[in-house]
């Protein structure tokens, strides 16, 4: 229960809370927005950098045969979400206004977590290795998939206000992909380095998250944010965020039964193929939006991303005691 709560009540989530309280109060403007935003723009490029240097070839390499089990994720990550977001936007138009549903559509597109998955993972006692590479698959097509759903998305639903789809690929693809890429190729140097200094690389990756928000809420505050959204608007966003988590849920774990997965195999599916990522989701709506828009657009992702940690929290330790219970039951048999 501890660990739950630890999961629930970071201090991340906290941090994340001061930043947007700080952008309302103090939000950047003039001359100090634009240097905040070059300052940005090389947070997130050292940000993906990290990332690449981060990644083992090895695990994912140790998960890659469970083609399977790497299909259904990416299906639910790139499709199944995309259509829940579709469903969800007659009623988010009417009650949360076009900016929040547009963020909504972008939060449906965006790929899978990283850290949080593989950390559910292991807790719940489920296949790691493949979550590692379902995980990281999902990161990495994100980056070309992600500009291409919401573009056909808003498209499809008529919002104004979204990106072109090929320019956005290449602004993610230069900002993003290139500096992934980079890391990738100093891994063998700087691995080592990496892997023991963990905390300070952890400290660096959050530290360029927490910027990116403090410049898209002060962008967004300036633009009138907090004007346009009120607390029943917040109350009913939270709403629909928990239905959307409520549904992925509901849907990976029916899937991964119904098609005969093992249940270590079925919880790297629910926890997997049920997350978006705020790490890559804020940096790409940096690159995607214009700057007004980003805080409203990241909104619902934050909301979502806070849900998820709890939820996902409450189940991880259901599943460990139930894998706990188990293994006693199977050492009792065999006394």
């Amino acid at each position: 229960m501890l660990q739950a709560l630890a999961l629930v009540f970071d201090r991340y989530t906290l941090a994340l809370l001061a930043t947007v309280t700080l952008a309302t109060l103090l939000p950047c403007r003039g001359r100090s927005a634009e240097i905040f935003d070059v300052v940005t723009n090389v947070a997130i490029a050292l940000l993906f950098f990290l990332h690449g240097a981060k990644l083992s070839r090895e695990a994912v390499i140790a998960g890659l045969t469970n083609w399977r089990l790497h299909l259904l994720v990416l299906a639910c990550t790139f499709v199944l979400f995309p259509l829940l977001g579709v469903l969800t936007q007659p009623l988010a138009l009417g009650i949360v206004g076009t900016q929040l549903a547009l963020g909504i559509l972008f939060l449906c597109a965006l790929p899978s977590t990283v850290q949080s998955s593989i950390a559910f993972t292991s807790i719940a006692h489920g296949n790691v290795p493949a979550a590692v590479c379902a995980a990281s698959a999902s990161s990495l097509l994100g980056i070309f998939v992600t500009p291409l759903l919401v573009g056909l998305l808003i498209h499809t639903n008529g919002t104004a206000g979204g990106p072109a789809p090929l320019s956005a690929i290449r602004g993610i693809v230069l900002q993003l992909f290139m500096p992934f890429v980079a890391g990738q190729i100093a891994r063998p140097w700087l691995g080592g380095v990496i892997d023991r200094h963990r905390k300070l690389i952890g400290f660096v990756d959050r530290g360029s998250i927490l910027l990116v928000v403090y410049t898209a809420f002060s962008a967004a505050v300036v633009a009138g944010l907090w004007q346009q959204v009120s607390l029943r608007t917040l109350a009913l966003l939270l709403v629909i965020c928990c239905v959307l988590l409520a549904a992925a849920l509901f849907a990976t774990a029916q899937l991964g039964q119904r098609l005969g997965f093992s249940r270590e195999d079925r919880i790297t599916i629910l926890f997997c193929g049920s997350k978006k990522s705020l790490a890559s989701g804020v940096p790409m709506a940096n690159v995607l939006f214009a700057g007004g828009a980003v805080g409203a657009i990241v909104l619902p992702l934050m909301l979502f991303h806070q849900v998820q940690l709890m939820v996902c929290a409450v189940l991880a330790q259901r599943y460990a005691r139930q894998a706990a219970s188990a293994i006693g039951g199977a050492q009792n048999s065999r006394a």
